[in-house]
């Protein structure tokens, strides 16, 4: 039996286009046939995850599970971190949503009795979170996969539009974002002791590796060093360019490109001198035309249970 207490579970039956409610069955038939003491509790719509992980009576060793993509991870996390708690709480992913791009990094399988047995008897390790103000968020938003800035969320715009599978859906959209080949905008970038300004098509400010379904916007992103991972493009003089560099995203080699550059860092802030920022964090968006976004690491926010 596993060290943790009662497992509390938030299941997004909408996630995965409807696709994770089929496997309420068998995550409830796993923990009680295992002797868990668990509960599962299923979201009716935007906002519930965040107000369950909340305001549930959630104690220092249970552990509240996310069961559904990025986005359900989002909500409880953002749940979680508004507690008036002491230690870390400790969380835990289901991943059963259709992207689960934040799970890739710490290697949770996508097999769910797999996931389920790594739940249970995996340790739970530090990790952290961001926070971004700015945008729709002006009081702050947190997360603990990335924010993207500029082509990353406009071609997550075009994806949502796509009955199709994440990862292919992400690549049309991105197809369909170079073809509209929009003006970038110039952007002051602050972080830690460093500072450019530069027409830039696309900022990644990341603490997880993937976004997307398949594009490594932060391939060398770890997930409890106290920084996150930048990574910036500067605007390409023709579509073909920026393709090129987008298609070194889906095996994380951007690096090897011109006009693509890295860093690391505790705190950023980026300004839009011309023009304005499309912004979206773990998916949610944050602005269409944003002209200012502040981003901060919090250490060790949270325990999350991985191998």
């Amino acid at each position: 039996m596993a060290q943790y207490g009662k497992f509390w579970v938030i299941l997004n039956p909408t996630a995965g286009k409807g696709k994770a409610a089929k496997q309420y069955p068998k995550i409830e038939r796993f923990l009680r046939e295992n002797g868990y003491n668990f509960e599962i509790f299923l979201t009716k719509g935007v906002g519930d995850a965040l107000n369950m992980a909340r305001d549930f009576p959630i104690g220092a060793n249970d552990v509240t599970v996310a069961a559904g993509g990025d986005g359900t991870c989002n909500e409880v996390i953002n749940g979680l971190l508004r507690r008036n708690a002491g230690a870390p709480p400790v969380f835990g992913i289901l991943p059963i949503g259709r992207g689960n791009d934040f799970s890739a990094t710490p290697k949770i399988p996508q097999d769910v009795e797999k996931a389920l047995q790594l739940l249970t008897t995996g340790n739970a390790k530090p990790l952290d979170a961001g926070f971004v103000k700015g945008g729709f968020f002006p009081d702050g938003r947190y997360f603990i996969n990335g924010i993207g800035i500029g082509f990353d969320t406009k071609v997550g715009f075009e994806a949502a539009k796509l009955k199709i599978k994440s990862g292919i859906s992400y690549a049309v959209g991105a197809l369909i974002t170079v073809i509209r080949y929009e003006p970038s905008p110039v952007l002051q970038i602050h972080y830690d002791d460093n500072e450019v300004t530069l027409p830039a098509v696309l900022v990644s400010v990341v603490n997880g590796r993937r976004m997307g379904g398949s594009f490594y916007m932060g391939p060398n992103a770890i997930l409890d060093d106290g920084l996150l991972d930048i990574c910036y493009v500067q605007h390409q003089k023709s579509r073909f360019d920026l393709l090129k560099i987008i298609s070194h995203y889906t095996k994380g080699t951007q690096g090897e490109c011109k006009g693509v550059t890295f860093g690391r860092g505790a705190r950023f802030h980026l300004k839009a001198l011309e023009g304005g920022m499309a912004a979206h964090c773990d998916g949610e968006t944050v602005c269409y035309d944003g002209k200012e976004l502040e981003i901060t690491c919090i250490p060790n926010a949270l325990r999350l249970i991985e191998a």
